[in-house]
């Protein structure tokens, strides 16, 4: 079929018009082209641009949404104080050092690629300074399944529908023929085209994405080489995924999107190349950074957020729990959790006991006893406490708080030391208030803030996360002659969803293996399902097994040194998640949501989903103050045959 027959065939038969049609191919392409738009700002376009009187405002979370937040409020002249629970900012682009092998070596928490539609996320970038030489193009997108040949997907052009032929064109395992003949996969693949906000979600959201692709939604060898592998880094597995935020993500990264399949990656760590002049830039701007403090609560009088109780080293958090002293283990610790949901571990010492806060001092996670060693491990950054509570390995650097533990009856009670201060936390009073936390830290400081408002409060207890992933970082010491991309999408294995090759593409590990004849891998399991959880030796052993299949040569190497971690903060997209999905306004006229999870109708995701509703809180705020909005640019807001 000629290409000229195909667009009029494809056009007509989605609705677009015989009409159209015979306007000719040039036309088609020249008109009904994905175009970069900015989202529609319904209050007033016009106004000053800085703030004749300085306002307060406390951002709760220093990952992306609060870094972009503070970055746009304190330039209009606000006065911006940041929170974050952790040691450093960034949330999923942080990262910390490592001593392994006799070196100094930058981790963070896996493999992420910066793609070209990531506009405001760019923006903010450019805002701090950051250079395009910390960036290196992405030479292909190579996808290895475990059952077919490998198929890599270059460069596309910009131009539809020659995006969606020269995916066909390039696999080894789609038949553009065929793909061009099978009018009713070709026409049910041009759905994927049709995303529109409120027409999809009311249709697609109460079933999950394989339902969708089960159910003849697109070409099935489509679905198995393009559609399957690329879901999975939504973090979310496909029979758990919304099959309209399936639809919104690929109409972001690739039906929609102006910027054909291309991507960037960092040569140097995420931390030095964007989070620290992000930092730089804050503290340029006059924003306070109060990083290792917990936002508790907001305090709300009148309808209002009047200000955010937080936790600081010298206040501390009251903790308090009443455990029976049978529960606890003769050799070892045994976990407990506050009415507040904090941990405490609880052990025997001597014909006493001792009690430590079970949260990891460096970002937070939730420590577990280490049978092993008596001590303690923070499975999510792999650091590791002696039984006294310090830190021998990993990136914590202050030892776990102690907490006493009384004789009271026949019940034991364990609380705060008594030099912890006087548990009532510090007041951080403020104008406006943006939670720009992730799902877990948003739920727990709404529930702990008794807001009196149950529509609300059971929206936000209504976010989810979804399956844990694990990130396992190997020091080998052999090459990987057979690689020939920094990075690889993995299909149809039972953890290993994405291969990173850091020795090809970032510093210090080029260098490394240049020296050690050597290689460093990451691989990365997206989101691990219920039925394949383990423990931690049988997940590496079997991520080990499945490297050894996709790159034959390591099979025989000895492993020089590993870093395994396992978490679970990504956001879950749930089918009928949506309906309940908070979004970025509250029932408190000066209190603000952002991050990835915020319900919002732009078609946007992950990072860039943090960074535009971190700047729509910012732009909510000037409205109340009469300041000029800031434009936000985004892919269309529908598809080519909405």
């Amino acid at each position: 079929m000629e290409r000229r027959e195909f667009i009029k065939k494809l056009f007509m038969r989605t609705g677009i018009g015989a009409g159209v049609a015979i306007a000719g191919t040039a036309g088609l392409i020249g008109y009904y082209q994905p175009r970069k738009e900015f989202y529609h700002i319904t209050e007033g376009t016009e106004g000053k641009e800085r703030l004749d009187v300085s306002k307060k405002v406390v951002v709760i979370g220093g990952g992306l949404a609060g870094i972009s937040s503070s970055l746009e409020l304190a330039r209009r002249g606000f006065d911006v104080t940041l929170v974050e629970s952790s040691a450093a900012l960034g949330g999923k682009l942080t990262g910390w050092d490592i001593d392994a092998l006799g070196e100094h070596f930058p981790v963070e928490h896996g493999f992420h690629g910066f793609f070209d539609q990531y506009y405001n996320l760019n923006e903010i970038f450019a805002s701090a300074g950051i250079k395009q030489d910390v960036f290196s193009s992405s030479p292909g997108y190579p996808v290895i399944f475990n059952n077919a040949p490998e198929e890599v997907f270059g460069q596309t052009p910009k131009l539809f529908p020659l995006n969606v032929l020269s995916i066909v064109g390039q696999s080894r395992k789609l038949d553009i023929i065929s793909f061009l003949k099978n009018e009713k996969g070709l026409l049910s693949t041009a759905e994927l085209f049709k995303y529109e906000y409120h027409k999809t979600f009311s249709k697609y959201d109460s079933i999950d994405f394989m339902t969708y692709c089960r159910n003849g939604a697109a070409l099935p060898a489509f679905v198995d080489t393009v559609l399957h592998p690329f879901a999975d880094a939504t973090m979310n597995r496909m029979e758990m995924l919304s099959a309209a935020e399936a639809l919104r993500y690929f109409h972001f990264y690739f039906m929609g999107s102006p910027e054909g399949l291309s991507f960037r990656i960092t040569n140097r760590d995420c931390m030095t190349a964007l989070i620290l002049p992000l930092e730089e830039r804050l503290k340029q701007l006059g924003v306070k950074l109060r990083k290792g403090c917990t936002a508790r609560r907001v305090n709300v009088e009148r309808e209002k957020v009047s200000g955010v109780i937080v936790d600081t080293p010298e206040s501390g958090s009251p903790l308090f729990l009443r455990i029976d002293p049978s529960s606890v283990p003769e050799k070892g610790f045994a976990t407990y959790v506050t009415a507040d949901g904090v941990p405490i571990m609880v052990g025997r010492k001597g014909l006493g006991y001792h009690a430590y806060d079970g949260r990891c001092t460096h970002m937070g996670c939730t420590v577990t006893p280490d049978a092993q060693s008596g001590g303690f491990f923070c499975p999510c950054h792999a650091g590791r406490y002696n039984v006294s509570g310090s830190p021998v390995s990993g990136p914590p650097k202050a030892p776990l708080a102690r907490l006493d533990v009384a004789n009271e009856g026949v019940m034991l009670v364990v609380s705060s030391k008594e030099d912890s201060g006087d548990g009532e936390g510090e007041l951080l009073e403020c104008d406006y208030c943006v939670v720009a936390a992730d799902v877990r830290g948003t739920r727990k400081l709404i529930k702990a803030s008794r807001l009196h408002s149950p529509e609300f409060q059971s929206s936000v207890a209504s976010l989810g996360e979804a399956d844990p992933y694990a990130v396992y970082r190997l020091w080998i010491d052999c090459s990987l002659d057979s690689a020939e991309f920094p990075f690889y999408t993995v299909s149809g294995y039972t953890y290993t969803d994405s291969v990173s090759l850091y020795s090809l593409f970032q510093e210090p590990y080029i260098s490394w293996a240049k020296k050690q004849g050597g290689c460093v891998v990451e691989l990365h399991a997206y989101a691990i399902a219920p039925k394949d959880i383990r423990s931690e030796e049988e997940i590496k052993a079997t991520m080990r097994q499945e490297l050894y299949l996709l790159f034959p040569e390591t099979r025989d190497a000895t492993i020089l040194h590993e870093l395994f971690m396992q978490q679970s903060n990504f956001t879950r997209w749930a089918p009928g998640d949506h309906t309940h999905r908070p979004g970025l306004t509250t029932p408190y006229s000066n209190l603000y949501f952002a991050g990835d999870w915020v319900k919002v109708d732009a078609p946007v995701f992950l990072m860039e989903a943090a960074v535009f509703t971190g700047r729509m809180a910012a732009n909510a705020i000037f409205s109340h103050e009469s300041l000029k909005p800031t434009p936000l640019p985004i892919v269309p807001m529908k598809g080519l045959f909405a």
